[in-house]
Order: structure tokens, then sequence, then C-alpha cells
């Protein structure tokens, strides 16, 4: 099952506030997960998605806001 709009929506962020300084293998070492999971994570055709938990240690490794992440207005 594909994302949601609003799935989408936080994945386009965290890979905008990621940018070019880290990598998928990056996140997935910080996170303690498999690059493979980050990709489908960043993937729009799987349905795996960041935990609440996991956007907020990733908020915590990018010195971000975990709102960041989310649009400001309902999708």
């Amino acid at each position: 099952m594909p994302k949601s709009y609003f799935e989408l929506e936080i994945i386009k962020r965290t890979v905008e506030i990621r940018g070019k300084k880290y990598t998928q293998r990056d996140i997935a070492g910080y996170l303690k997960v498999s690059a493979g999971y980050i990709g489908q994570v960043e993937s729009k055709n799987s349905s795996s998605m960041y935990t609440y938990n996991q956007l907020n240690e990733l908020a915590k490794f990018l010195e971000c806001s975990p709102q960041d992440f989310f649009p400001l207005l309902p999708i």
C-alpha cells in the first residue's frame, strides 16, 4: 500500500532537512536500522514509515524539532 499524502510530506521534509550532509546509511546507523529500511521509508511505493520515536530521535540527530517534519496545515 503506497503512502498517504501526509506521510509523503513527512518523508519529503526529512529528506530536505538531512540534505546532502547525511546519507541513508548515516540515518540508519543512528537509528540502529538497516539502510534498506531507510530506503523503504523514503520510497513512495512502500508502506514502511518512521515511528514517532524514530522521528524524535531523527530530530535529535539533525538538531531540529520533530515539528519540522510535519506540515503546518492539514493535507
